[in-house]
């Protein structure tokens, strides 16, 4: 089983290549889910992790997936960028404002996409699972390399009858990846459902220490992620463990 790691820095990217996984997705605020990252950022991880695939999420607000002209304008213009950096690929999606797969949107992003790999990403969670499963044949015709999802639940091993039957949806033409809320100890029942690549963003939380000095100081959260080493190495065992 493929492992990659979620990651929002260069020290979390080098974590990553250093114990093993298969590649990492670029983003950063994990706390809201997911953004795109800057340029400088993914210079810097693709300094720092040389060789490593680096597949960049490209979402330029938190909140729903529902993007006006300007927001797919910039959305084109960050993968034009990434592509020019040397990213090895890009995850997007767009859903309409009714519910639906805005297949317009998302072609219009794969044109800019053209020579990355290109992952969906959990805005197919956001549809019910007829509309899920027939955008599995969708997204696999319009030529995606693999689409991330937790099957529609809160946690992905939650969602293994969902993921399994987007498994046989896809038959063999773009992978389905286990995401959202991932535990280690789902990994077997990812592999029995025919999964062959999760993610997970493996992180900690860690706390500044020291005495706020100020009324400002101390009303700011200090809470931070951090790519958890002990984490990643206990995820890249659990993947080689399975075929």
């Amino acid at each position: 089983m493929q492992l990659e790691i979620a990651v929002q820095d260069a020290q979390g990217a080098r974590l990553a290549q250093s114990l093993g996984a298969d590649r990492v997705e670029l983003c950063c605020a994990l706390q809201l889910g997911g953004l795109t990252p800057s340029g400088g950022l993914l210079d810097s991880v693709l300094e720092a992790a040389p060789g490593l695939p680096v597949h960049v999420l490209i979402r330029p607000r938190p909140g729903d997936y529902v993007y006006d002209r300007d927001a797919v304008e910039l959305m084109a213009r960050e993968i034009r960028s990434v592509a020019r950096s040397g990213a090895t690929g890009v995850v997007i999606g767009a859903l309409t404002a009714d519910g639906a797969l805005d297949t317009a949107v998302v072609e219009r992003l794969l044109a800019e996409a053209n020579g990355l790999h290109t992952t969906f990403h959990r805005a197919i969670d956001h549809l019910d699972d007829d509309d899920a499963l027939a955008a599995v044949s969708t997204l696999a015709g319009l030529g995606f390399g693999r689409i991330l999802s937790s099957g529609g639940a809160l946690r992905a091993g939650d969602g293994v009858d969902r993921l399994g039957a987007m498994v046989k949806a896809a038959s063999g033409r773009l992978s389905i990846m286990a995401g959202g809320g991932v535990d280690i100890a789902d990994f077997p029942a990812f592999s029995a459902a025919g999964l062959k690549d999760v993610h997970l963003s493996a992180k900690a939380v860690r706390h500044h220490q020291g005495e706020a000095r100020t009324s400002v100081g101390a009303s700011d959260d200090p809470a931070y992620h951090i790519t958890d080493e002990a984490l990643v190495r206990s995820a890249v065992a659990g993947a080689a463990a399975l075929p």
